[in-house]
């Protein structure tokens, strides 16, 4: 979700370029209407303030770009909806290029792909003020970041918890037998020089080998990203590798444990502006500092499950979420 190859990066960075330059906006750019709610139409906004608001393709991102554009049209701007461009690459293009003037960005993928650190940063607040600084050069502008954070993280199915002893943190799998530690993977994720085995060292764990860390081959199914989660649900392992916002996590009833040594890097989500237009329209540095405080784990989990278990339209679940909020009215 947050990595492409590079051939694809670049080629969804040319669709994009090309669908920017042709003048036209990506599919589904409806949203419904929306008025004032604590997002009050700003007074003296002048007549045609305009911003461009762009996203990513997949689920969340789809839903955080709804979200966005309908802040700015409750506040009283126009605004073109450029949501739904294929690869994270052409998204950072738009914004670098100043193309575009607003999208929700994850901490960790702008450190790790578009800066090109050789690691992150588990801290969720140096990891945002170590991105923020850095992109200040690239006219730039992280606004705070809101609490959701889709990171790497391990599951287990609700109904086995008890049966671990009461799991809830990383740290205790090396409590149990050997036989309880069973894991379902992803391919990538298995080969990943931050990833599992990494991972499991910093929790005194190693596949393979003897004595109490260790993990025995045959505990260890390497799977396709989609069935990781109905893999865990059914009890083939007792820990699934997630995305800690994804809906499946809600609607298949599993438990994130705690990262409690702190190996995952930080991937809190925030608004991302470019520093020219927030200078120019300062007053929506407030707009979106209203939402973010609300943007938590459990509730992408949720909106995301809307979308990807009941099949809602990104928008109308955002919409839905923004006047429950009391963020924006009914148009």
């Amino acid at each position: 979700m947050k990595r492409r190859s590079v051939a694809a990066a670049v080629l969804a960075g040319a669709s994009a370029l090309a669908l920017t330059g042709c003048g036209l906006q990506p599919a589904a750019s409806f949203v419904p209407a929306a008025g004032p709610g604590t997002i009050e139409r700003i007074d003296d906004l002048p007549e045609g303030a305009h911003i461009t608001v762009t996203s990513k393709n997949f689920t969340e991102q789809l839903v955080l770009g709804k979200i966005a554009v309908l802040a700015a049209k409750a506040a009283g701007f126009d605004v073109t909806d450029e949501t739904n461009v294929p690869g994270s690459v052409a998204v950072r293009q738009l914004m670098t290029g100043h193309q575009a003037d607003m999208t929700y960005e994850y901490t960790g993928t702008a450190w790790l792909t578009y800066m090109g650190h050789e690691a992150g940063i588990p801290d969720k607040q140096e990891q945002y003020e170590a991105v923020r600084k850095e992109d200040a050069d690239n006219g730039l502008t992280w606004l705070p970041p809101a609490p959701m954070n889709n990171t790497y993280a391990f599951a287990v199915r609700e109904e086995a918890v008890e049966e671990l002893g009461g799991i809830t943190k990383l740290s205790q799998i090396a409590d149990l037998p050997a036989d309880q530690r069973t894991f379902c993977v992803e391919s990538e994720f298995n080969s990943r020089a931050d990833g599992f085995k990494p991972m499991l060292k910093k929790y005194d764990l190693q596949v393979g080998g003897s004595g109490e860390s260790a993990i025995p081959a045959g505990n260890v199914d390497i799977l396709d990203t989609g069935t990781v989660y109905t893999a865990t649900d059914r009890g083939k392992c007792n820990f699934g590798e997630v995305f800690t916002t994804d809906g499946r996590i809600k609607s298949l009833g599993l438990q994130v444990l705690e990262d409690d040594r702190g190996f995952f890097p930080a991937y809190n989500v925030a608004p991302v502006l470019s520093t020219e237009t927030l200078e120019e329209y300062p007053q929506l540095e407030d707009v979106y500092d209203q939402i973010s405080p609300k943007l938590t784990d459990a509730v992408l989990q949720e909106l995301n499950r809307q979308v990807d278990v009941e099949g809602r339209e990104p928008a109308d679940v955002a919409f839905d979420w923004m006047t429950k909020e009391g963020f924006i009215s009914k148009g």
